[in-house]
Formats: C-alpha cells, sequence, structure tokens
C-alpha cells in the first residue's frame, strides 16, 4: 500500500476503534469524518465529491460476493468471501449495501464487525431458525384487507407503498416480500402501483376511525419526488387522517441523499408544510442500530430535516453482537439526540427467517431498559418493546404475562388490539441444555407452550381479582401455530 493510503487506513482504524465507555462524557459528538472510505482500495481514489453524491451510492452498491472481494481487495481474504457466497445462498434477503456502508465497516475483523452483521450474511454464523418460526411472523398480510395495507390497530394502518430498498438488511421483517427472489425464497410482489395505492386509499377512506399512517415499504427512499408527493397529498386530503410518517432507513445508510437530491428533499418538505398549513402533522421515522452508523454526514443530513421543521424518530432493532450492551446503547441514544433525532423504539428482534444469530433474549432486553432509562431526558429515551408475534402489536417488553427463561417462552396479551395470548421465543442457543433438548421433540414444544399458556391464565385471573379495571376483554384464543 502507498503511503498516503496507509496513513488514510491507520487514521480510520483509530476513529474506528474508539469504544464508548462511561468515561468518555462528549464521545457521542465525535463523529467520524474526512475522507474515510479512501482506507478501502477500491474508492482510495475517488473523491469528496463523488464520494458524497447519492447517485455514486446507489450506482455502485455491492450485490454479490464477487462484488465484495474486488471493492475491499487484501483488506478481507478470499475465504471471507466464500463464507458470504454460503451466507447469500442460504439468506432469505437479497444482499444490496452501499460503498458509505461498506466504508463503516471494520475489515480488520468483519465476522465481529456490527455493520457487517446486519447487511452481510455469513454462512458460518447462520443458526437454525426457532421450530416456531413462521414466514410473515408478525401475520401482516393476515391483517391486510387490500394487498399492501396493514391495519392491525384500531387508529393506525400502515401503507406498504413498495417493495424495494437502498440496502436491504438481513432481519427485514418484511423480508416475505422486500427484495428480489432469492435461491429459498419467492416473494410476494408490492410494486409500487397507483393502481394499488388507490385501492388502499379508498379503503382509507371508508375507515373514519384511521387517523394516523405509516408509508414505508420497501423504502421511502426509493420512492421517486413525484410518487412521494403524489401518496403525501393524497393522504391529507382525506379529512380522517391527521397524522402520516414516512418510514425510512435511508439516512443510516445514504445520508448523501438528503443533501444532495434536492427534488426529493423539496417533494418531502413540500408535504410536511402542506401538513403543517392543514394541523396535520407529516414526521420522518428513521432506522438507527448502532453508534457507528451515525458520522459528521448523518448530521449534516438531519441538520437539513431539522432546519426544515420535520420531526425525525428512530427506531432501532436490538441485536445481538449490533447493540445489546448498555455501552452501545447509551452511545446510540445520545449521538440520535445530538442530531435532534428522537429515539423512538428500541423493537426485540422479529422472530425472521435466516438470523437467529442476531437475535437476543427477551431478559437481554428487560436488562437493557433498565440501564438505559435515566440517562437521557425522558422524550430522549426509547422504548424498549415486543411486536407480538402472530398480530399482537407492540408491547412493552415489562408488560408480558408469563416469561419462563429456562424455556424461553414469553406470554402476552394485547386486549386493546385483539383478544387471547400471543407468544414470544428467545433463541435457542440462549437456552439450557436440557430445554433445548425438549425443543427437539414436537410433543415437549406443546407441552412447554400449554404449560406457559396456563401460568399466563393464572397470572391474568389472579391480577383481574385484585385490579378495579375490567380486564376480561384481554383472554382469549391463543395466536399460535402448534409446531409440527
Amino acid at each position: 500500500m502507498g503511503e498516503a493510503f496507509r496513513a488514510t487506513r491507520e487514521s480510520f482504524v483509530a476513529i474506528q476503534s474508539t469504544v464508548p465507555t462511561e468515561g468518555t462524557i462528549a464521545s457521542h459528538r465525535q463523529l467520524l469524518e474526512g475522507d474515510f472510505w479512501r482506507a478501502i482500495p477500491a474508492y482510495k481514489d475517488v473523491g469528496r465529491d463523488e464520494f458524497g453524491d447519492h447517485r455514486f451510492q446507489m450506482k455502485q452498491t455491492v450485490t454479490r460476493p464477487d462484488q465484495l472481494l474486488r471493492v475491499v481487495r487484501d483488506l478481507a481474504p478470499q475465504s471471507f468471501c466464500d463464507d458470504v457466497a454460503d451466507g447469500l445462498a442460504r439468506a432469505p434477503m437479497s444482499v444490496r449495501v452501499t460503498p458509505y456502508l461498506l466504508s463503516l465497516i471494520d475489515w480488520r475483523d468483519p465476522y465481529a464487525d456490527p455493520i457487517r452483521r446486519q447487511f452481510i450474511p455469513v454462512g458460518s454464523g447462520l443458526a437454525a431458525d426457532h421450530p416456531m418460526l413462521r414466514f410473515d411472523s408478525l401475520s401482516e398480510q393476515d391483517d391486510s384487507p387490500v394487498p399492501g395495507l396493514v391495519h392491525r390497530y384500531r387508529d393506525r394502518a400502515l401503507l406498504l407503498a413498495l417493495d424495494t430498498c437502498p440496502v436491504y438488511c438481513r432481519f427485514c421483517t418484511r423480508s416475505y416480500a422486500v427484495g428480489t427472489d432469492t435461491e429459498s425464497v419467492g416473494k410476494v410482489s408490492l410494486k409500487a402501483k397507483e393502481a394499488r395505492w388507490d385501492e388502499a386509499l379508498a379503503y382509507l377512506r371508508g375507515r373514519a376511525e384511521v387517523e394516523d399512517v405509516v408509508v414505508s415499504g420497501g423504502d421511502c427512499y426509493s420512492l421517486r419526488p413525484a410518487q412521494i408527493t403524489r401518496i403525501g397529498d393524497a393522504l391529507l386530503a382525506l379529512p380522517n387522517i391527521l397524522r402520516i410518517r414516512f418510514a425510512t432507513k435511508g439516512p443510516a445508510v445514504m445520508p448523501q441523499k438528503i443533501l444532495r437530491d434536492e427534488e426529493w428533499l423539496a417533494a418531502l418538505t413540500g408535504v410536511v408544510e402542506r401538513g403543517r398549513r392543514m394541523h396535520k402533522e407529516v414526521a420522518v421515522h428513521v432506522h438507527f442500530n448502532h453508534p457507528r452508523e451515525i458520522t459528521r454526514t448523518t448530521k449534516d443530513a438531519m441538520d437539513v430535516l431539522f432546519a426544515r421543521g420535520i420531526t425525525v424518530r428512530n427506531q432501532a432493532v436490538l441485536q445481538r453482537g449490533v447493540n445489546d450492551t448498555v455501552a452501545t446503547l447509551r452511545e446510540l441514544t445520545r449521538r440520535l439526540a445530538y442530531c435532534n433525532v428522537h429515539p423512538y423504539y428500541v423493537y426485540v428482534h422479529d422472530l425472521v427467517r435466516g438470523v437467529e444469530d442476531l437475535r437476543t433474549t427477551l431478559q437481554t432486553a428487560l436488562d437493557l431498559e433498565k440501564r438505559v432509562r435515566g440517562d437521557s431526558a425522558g422524550f430522549n429515551t426509547p422504548l424498549f418493546v415486543c411486536d407480538a408475534p402472530r398480530g399482537g402489536g407492540k408491547r412493552v417488553v415489562h408488560s408480558f404475562e408469563h416469561y419462563d427463561r429456562r424455556t424461553g417462552i414469553s406470554v402476552y396479551t394485547s386486549p386493546a388490539v385483539k383478544s387471547g395470548y400471543f407468544l414470544y421465543f428467545d433463541p435457542l442457543d440462549a437456552l439450557g441444555d436440557d430445554a433445548r433438548e425438549r425443543w427437539e421433540v414436537a410433543g415437549e414444544r406443546r407441552a412447554m407452550i400449554e404449560t406457559a399458556l396456563a401460568e399466563a391464565r393464572a397470572n391474568a385471573r389472579a391480577h383481574r381479582s385484585a385490579s378495579s379495571v375490567d380486564t376480561s376483554d384481554a383472554e382469549g384464543s391463543l395466536h399460535c401455530e402448534w409446531p409440527a
């Protein structure tokens, strides 16, 4: 390597090696900046203006193992790329990673890197799916009265406007639809088609109770400016719709778009300003999982949104080896607040195919919540939630009716959404040997679930007898398919 490249690489490594500790009070303001991407062989001659162009980022996205090998060259051995190829062959999600993201990975140890873990699978790291996992684990399609519109909560709906993203996350809950078909999964089609949007709008027009719509997908970053305007104005025109949330991973993986795509930003700003004049809120929901995803470019992009009066909130996903430590989550929360992004949710990882290695136990979320809360102001503290499988909706992690740490089964109720019981399951490799052996036997699985359900019902009866609130609507059927 040349001396200039070596110096850039050493500077990059020094910044990436900084681990947040309780003593580094201002570390959340020390953001990665400069020409850090030059540490990647393929980008060492790319200038600042070119790398900062969102069109360069989109054109140079990596979608195949051979492309990855050409980009990182001597930074990653052939054995690693072979491992990636094996991971992609078995993964339910396609790979799509921007040069910006690749530049944030610590290539000295890509296996342990928290950004690599989220976007690039390796075959050696994959684990068998939990036996209770079901594709579309949140039952979004069951709660869709028309294609691509999920109406689960009384006053809120989710419009899946499209099925593409600027990058593809391994852990995507919507891997049943998002991205291209893979070797192991054929996808449900939710293309960006006006006819489908019109059907969803017609449904919303007839449901006066719906006041809040999340526009997601896929990713709103991939909508053209005219499509942002069309969807936003159509929703604002409905008298019952008072709040709109555009959901995007984009600022975490390609913040350059906000700084350089003037037409897209103008379209988003136009919808926000029209909504404000109508006394309707239009906000942006983003998705940062690790503090290293927030760079000086991120701060510049978020400053642009803040200057335009656009409210931005973050929804993170708790992941093993990514953000499952107190120091990391505190640093993430602080950096988000520094960028005027409100930490909104931290989700317990959904049961998603092909990413069992990323899931944590529910107990991990309980422990982290206790140690994160109080570190920042209440409005800058995320709520830790479990999105109950089979359509129970978001439940505060502490609100379970029963949690057996030995079998990894937690039971929730969601009376404002649906009656009945909803079960979440810890990853099997976090359990003891006896429990793992029981999960291998179909009859034992059923026995463990029935025991957990009986305990939950007993707890519910005890709570009901001690409460002045009528909770009789909480009980009902079990929202769970029996394992084979």
